[in-house]
């Protein structure tokens, strides 16, 4: 954790330090995130403890910006209190974003066609408020990409987080108009489509992420990933891309803090 490292500029898209496995010893995840050079984190929620948490951290700490909202996952508890809350929520002054928000074909916690109406209304709040989104989107590209689609996500711009689709998915939600942002899984030697994938997402439409504590890149794989791991995966697309570590931090970062604009100023510890 000491070893030296290339001076960079790094911006988190996607983390969890509102994650059990962090929560109470935030302070030391953001000094090691720190020596990495990831100055700027996207806390991001997803149901009303972690929404809640992340709303707290993001008034703690400077580093921190947070985005709330409903994971598919927990679309099943997304009943009218929540929606009513999550829309109190989003008015906050250190809210970026609306997520993650998505889709979620794999674990099935919440039936498909719950997923998707909660998916479609929680693209409607970031219509009205117009806030980017964070999109989670596992085993269902295609229906994620219909709903954007329909949804006409271009008009309030967002992420897929931890992009897993080939070159041709991502042509597709990049002419969208959506960012992709590459965690930990690019790194990964036989992690091939992602490869392609981020070959062909020009440098503007890219950021970079932890969804810690997933995911961690080479050379932590198999260990709990963290914020200042992020490092790890832009020198991985630096190699990748033959494009200089500072060129992928310096682009990755303008992305993110463009499209996660920080609203009222507001004093922080």
């Amino acid at each position: 954790m000491v070893s030296p490292v290339i001076p960079l500029k790094i911006y988190d898209s996607h983390t969890h330090l509102n994650d059990d496995c962090f929560y109470h010893d935030v302070p030391a995840y953001l000094a090691r995130a720190r020596h990495y050079g990831v100055v700027t984190m996207n806390m991001v929620g997803s149901n009303q403890v972690l929404n809640e948490r992340a709303l707290q951290l993001a008034h703690q700490y400077s580093e921190l910006r947070a985005i709330v909202g409903w994971h598919p996952e927990d679309a099943k508890d997304y009943a009218q209190k929540a929606q009513t809350t999550l829309r109190a929520q989003l008015v906050d002054s250190c809210v970026v974003g609306i997520g993650e928000i998505g889709l979620d074909y794999h674990w099935d916690t919440s039936p498909h066609a719950v997923q998707q109406r909660v998916f479609e209304e929680q693209l409607a709040l970031a219509r009205e408020l117009q806030l980017p989104v964070s999109i989670h989107c596992r085993e269902a590209l295609a229906d994620t990409y219909q709903i954007l689609k329909a949804n006409h996500v271009g008009d309030f711009g967002g992420v897929m987080h931890s992009f897993a689709g080939d070159a041709e998915w991502a042509r597709k939600f990049l002419a969208l108009g959506m960012h992709l942002s590459y965690s930990g899984v690019v790194s990964f030697h036989r992690a091939t489509a992602v490869h392609e994938a981020a070959k062909v997402t020009p440098l503007d439409r890219m950021m970079v992420e932890t969804d810690a504590p997933y995911l961690t890149p080479i050379p932590y794989r198999g260990k709990q990933n963290e914020p200042g791991f992020t490092y790890y995966t832009v020198l991985a697309l630096s190699e990748l891309l033959d494009e200089s570590p500072q060129t992928i931090a310096q682009v990755s970062y303008q992305n993110a803090d463009r499209l996660f604009k920080e609203r009222v100023p507001h004093e922080k510890n």
